[in-house]
């Protein structure tokens, strides 16, 4: 039963996802609304939660010039296609971004935050000059959890949508223990949806080191070592080759991700690290498979408690995730595994969440240095001791601390985050 869960969460939360997800989901639920609307939109009004709303206001938007909540709404309704889920913007074209931004230009696009609980939250509605839709995400960038048509109620989930915001964990009795049994014993080729994570994600990051998108930080790093500024070690290699896919990503590349837990820059983060050390170390293409398997599963079941979204960059989790992977390439001792996620937690745990823009990749670097430094520390029998803040002598305590820091204090610095963002001094 257990193996069977483990299987279950892989397939449920590695998705191929098309650009960042809060804007993606806002298109969803546009494109969905627009569905069932026939004629002409005249009006679209998007209420989305605040930690949507940061995570939507400034990064950019597959093939698009153009970024904004509005734009993304309004693109969904022109052109995306409800049936690619997490790709709905898959193929929009020039002539779309240009329609929907003449809807924006015209004032027929709106967009306020919703005071509610839930942490992921979009509710789009669609008019026409005779009909209208609404729908509403919630719970999961791809969960629509209510759809009426010009009044009439055609789906209404939103009691039963799985919340974000309280962190709950859907498998309860799954522990560390049992990821790792599971790593250690699956057949290799069940693993196909892990090296597919390991395709996808690599050939962004290497899209983002050979072309120069958004803060090049990835490239900046990797291009320091052939000057010799850097060390062409496993930690700046680790750092270069992760940013750079945020890097990609974030400046609206055209690539797809393997998205972990419902992001996309999460799924980097707990494959590429991971990769790049096993191709510094050496390791057979089993034992890294294996490794990121490790990461990608760990990642879920800590965001599982941590909630999908949060005031507290979800990177930190990657991180901590991936250097328990790296471990294990470097020792294979679950002890000290779990030492490399104490050390990692205790390390980055303060790291804010200020939205998705061309920044994440320099938090992407900076969680992939602390996987490796984590890493090897801990393969040396050095950890972070239980006298020291948060950190338990159980790592599984270790763990409901640090989501309880991300849950418990989320919503006055998600308010005060936002606050910043959107009313910020602007120079001309």
């Amino acid at each position: 039963m257990t193996t069977e869960m483990i299987y279950d969460l892989l397939e449920k939360e590695l998705v191929v996802a098309l650009g960042c997800t809060e804007p993606v989901a806002i298109a969803l639920a546009s494109a969905t609304a627009k569905k069932y609307v026939e004629g002409q939109v005249t009006a679209i009004s998007v209420k989305a939660s605040g930690n949507v709303i940061k995570n939507a206001l400034s990064v950019g938007i597959p093939g698009m010039n153009h970024t904004g909540i509005d734009f993304t709404a309004a693109l969904g309704t022109i052109a995306g296609d409800p049936a690619k889920k997490l790709r709905v913007l898959e193929g929009v074209t020039n002539s779309d971004e240009d329609e929907a931004i003449a809807l924006v230009t015209k004032g027929m696009v709106s967009v306020k935050t919703t005071d509610g609980p839930e942490k992921l939250y979009i509710e789009v509605e669609v008019k026409s000059e005779s009909e209208e839709a609404i729908v509403v995400i919630s719970g999961d960038h791809t969960n629509v959890s209510y759809i009426s048509h010009n009044g009439q109620v055609l789906v209404d989930e939103l009691k039963q949508s799985p919340s974000s915001s309280a962190g709950k964990d859907p498998f309860p009795k799954l522990t560390i223990d049992d990821l790792y049994s599971f790593i250690t014993d699956v057949p290799i080729q069940r693993l196909d949806l892990v090296k597919k994570s390991v395709e996808l994600n690599t050939a962004i990051c290497k899209e983002g080191l050979s072309n120069d998108y958004g803060l090049q930080v990835g490239k900046t790093l990797y291009d320091q070592t052939k000057k010799g500024l850097l060390s062409d070690d496993l930690a700046t290699y680790s750092m270069a080759l992760s940013a750079a896919g945020s890097d990609a990503r974030m400046a609206g590349s055209t690539m797809p991700v393997m998205a972990n837990s419902g992001s996309g820059n999460q799924g980097i983060a707990v494959t590429m690290p991971v990769v790049a050390a096993a191709e510094k170390l050496g390791a057979t293409e089993e034992k890294m498979l294996r490794a990121v398997t490790l990461s990608h599963l760990l990642s879920i079941y800590m965001k599982s408690k941590f909630g999908r979204l949060s005031a507290l960059c979800g990177v930190t989790v990657a991180g901590a995730s991936a250097s328990a992977a790296i471990t294990y390439l470097l020792s294979d001792n679950l002890d000290k595994m779990k030492a490399a996620i104490q050390n990692t937690l205790g390390n980055v745990s303060g790291m804010v969440c200020d939205g998705a823009k061309a920044g994440c990749a320099m938090k992407v670097a900076t969680c992939s240095s602390a996987a490796v430094q984590s890493a090897i520390l801990a393969s040396n029998g050095l950890c972070i001791p239980s006298t020291n803040g948060f950190i338990e002598e159980d790592v599984e305590q270790t763990i409901e601390n640090f989501c309880r820091l991300g849950n418990e204090t989320s919503t006055t610095t998600d308010s005060v985050l936002l606050d910043m963002m959107v009313n910020k001094k602007r120079t001309v």
